[in-house]
């Protein structure tokens, strides 16, 4: 099987940046040149785009409750760079306060805690989840 095969097999099953599928063919023992000419015609083909991959990443961890710091971070730990993870998290119209609300009251319930370990223990919870610290802070004033 050629490198470029085993690429859209991959590709078939869900979009992979192309940082990915390099680690993942160099796994598999392939040839660096063979590797970098399958991700190119990839490329060209538009079968395998980074920009593709990064707007259905942060779709599916937004739908996951996470906050757009793990998202980014994630992001940028899968090689797709920081202009596209900035375009991508700018073109789509999410309303993190939402989420962050959604994502607390979906663990913790209704109430707002008054009781300061309470307070710390959700905002632990959120952070953790990839949201500020500012816009966990605004959530407990």
């Amino acid at each position: 099987m050629s490198a470029r095969n085993k690429a859209m097999d991959l590709l078939a099953r869900r979009e992979h940046s192309a940082h990915e599928l390099r680690q993942k063919l160099k796994q598999r023992e392939f040839e660096s040149d063979e590797i970098e000419l399958a991700l190119d015609t990839l490329q060209q083909d538009n079968l395998q785009s980074d920009s593709r991959f990064a707007e259905s990443y942060i779709n599916h961890r937004k739908n996951a409750g996470l906050g757009p710091i793990k998202i980014m971070l994630e992001l940028s730990r899968k090689g797709v760079g920081g202009e596209l993870i900035d375009e991508h998290m700018s073109a789509l119209s999410i309303d993190w306060d939402e989420l962050l609300d959604q994502q607390r009251l979906k663990k913790y319930g209704q109430d707002i805690p008054t009781d300061y370990a309470q307070k710390m223990k959700q905002a632990r919870f959120l952070q953790n989840r990839g949201f500020s610290p500012e816009s966990v802070m605004r959530l407990f004033r």
